[in-house]
């Protein structure tokens, strides 16, 4: 697996670009993000389609989270557990979510996904960057 942490090798993550909560998300991630470690590729985007589609995630039902580091795939709970860790200092605690089967975290994800619009709301288009944030965000 990759470590370096560069904007041309970071870790990407595919997002939703119209939920407001997935957008928060990616929000928390650059202001916590200090190394530039990820990357960000919203899923209706022609980049982000393209690798929901090669690790085997309907670009058209997108529920899942995806995080692509280093040639390899982690969606759903794993992956944020990863991301966080990758975060460092207090944020590596997250690692402790995976204490908790898979076959209980990803389900409990998967539901919270799928009522994301509902609960948080979404905006008619994705959010751009400013121009500070625009090298991390793939077209």
């Amino acid at each position: 697996m990759s470590s370096e942490s560069g904007h041309s090798n970071g870790a990407i993550i595919v997002f939703d670009g119209v939920c407001v909560l997935c957008n928060g998300w990616v929000d928390f991630l650059l202001r916590h993000d200090r190394d530039g470690r990820y990357r960000f590729a919203a899923m209706q985007t022609m980049s982000g389609r393209e690798l929901l589609a090669t690790h085997g995630l309907d670009p058209d039902d997108p529920v899942s989270f995806l995080l692509v580091d280093g040639g390899r795939a982690w969606t759903d709970t794993d992956a944020i557990a990863r991301v966080l860790q990758g975060l460092g200092g207090a944020w590596r605690l997250a690692g402790a979510m995976r204490l908790v089967p898979r076959f209980v975290r990803d389900p409990l994800y998967r539901y919270f996904a799928r009522n994301r619009y509902r609960w948080f709301g979404r905006h008619e288009q994705c959010l751009m960057p400013t121009p500070q944030q625009a090298s991390r965000f793939l077209p």
